[in-house]
């Protein structure tokens, strides 16, 4: 378990030793090539020191890769500023929002697709303005009405990954309790959950309900989500969202195991269809 820079660090370090590889070339060979020294490409490729975005643009140009999209993605984990407004927007709130956070939309804002499993509230990208402002004032109790409005922004602001071209896909996993849990008000809670059956309804979002009855089941270890991103599988990522924290898993072996068990999650779950009639039977006091 790393924080978010260390992941980042390490897996641009991976993709760009495959990159070499591919390309035929020894990491002697591609510190010539970009005037370097040897040590250097093998610090970068281990995760053992930083990056410059600059640096990246060299060695995928001296690699000759072409892939716009994967360009933009290993830029991204270097820190580019140049990686246009949509990957970069919550800079304007940088005073605000902790760098653990900071670290998982910018991963967020990135990713092709994001499974998440919630125990006990709505996903950020689904929740109203009312939910939101009511979650974020329960979890950070001392913020003052400024502090709070900037906070709701941004977590409304991270919903346009839903209407981007193309957009995120979103694959949820909700346990009951997330519906159940009465969050700032009867009138409040209606209106979420009704945001639920419209954001259900879209194309990009797979919404599933745990029911109570399903009993005891994987996720009761608690909530986490796996990102995956374009062009590369050896990029995707475990987010553990902790109270002051977040952990990131990056082996393999325990990114198999969190896709196996949101899978087993998925089989569990109400079908997306029942999902929706269970959300309005809640709605309507059942």
């Amino acid at each position: 378990m790393q924080n978010g820079p260390a992941v980042r660090r390490r897996k641009l370090g991976a993709e760009l030793r495959t990159l070499r590889t591919d390309a035929g070339l020894t990491s002697g060979e591609a510190a010539r090539l970009v005037g370097w020294h040897q040590s250097k490409v093998s610090r970068i490729e281990t995760g053992a020191s930083g990056v410059k975005p600059a640096d990246v643009r060299l060695l995928l140009d001296a690699y000759e890769v072409r892939d716009g999209q994967l360009r933009e993605l290993l830029m991204m984990l270097a820190g580019s500023e140049d990686t246009g407004d949509r990957h970069r927007w919550w800079h304007a709130y940088r005073g605000v929002l902790p760098p653990t956070y900071r670290d998982f939309i910018s991963l967020e804002s990135q990713a092709s697709t994001m499974r998440t499993l919630e125990t006990t509230v709505v996903p950020g990208l689904l929740q109203t303005p009312e939910y939101a402002r009511a979650v974020t004032r329960a979890v950070v109790a001392d913020l003052d009405e400024e502090g709070l409005d900037a906070l709701v922004e941004v977590r409304l602001a991270r919903q346009d990954v839903l209407r981007a071209d193309p957009p995120l896909k979103l694959s949820a996993v909700l346990d009951e309790s997330v519906l159940r849990r009465e969050v700032g008000g009867p009138g409040v809670m209606a209106r979420q959950l009704e945001r639920l059956m419209e954001a259900a309804r879209l194309p990009q979002v797979r919404l599933q309900i745990l029911p109570f009855g399903a009993g005891a089941h994987v996720g009761l270890t608690g909530a986490f989500v796996i990102f995956s991103f374009p062009s590369t599988s050896d990029l995707d990522v475990v987010v553990l969202d902790q109270l002051t924290s977040s952990l990131y898993l990056e082996r393999k072996e325990d990114l198999m195991a969190y896709a196996e068990a949101f899978d087993t999650l998925r089989l569990h779950a109400l079908s997306p269809e029942d999902t929706l009639d269970y959300i309005a039977g809640i709605g309507d006091g059942a």
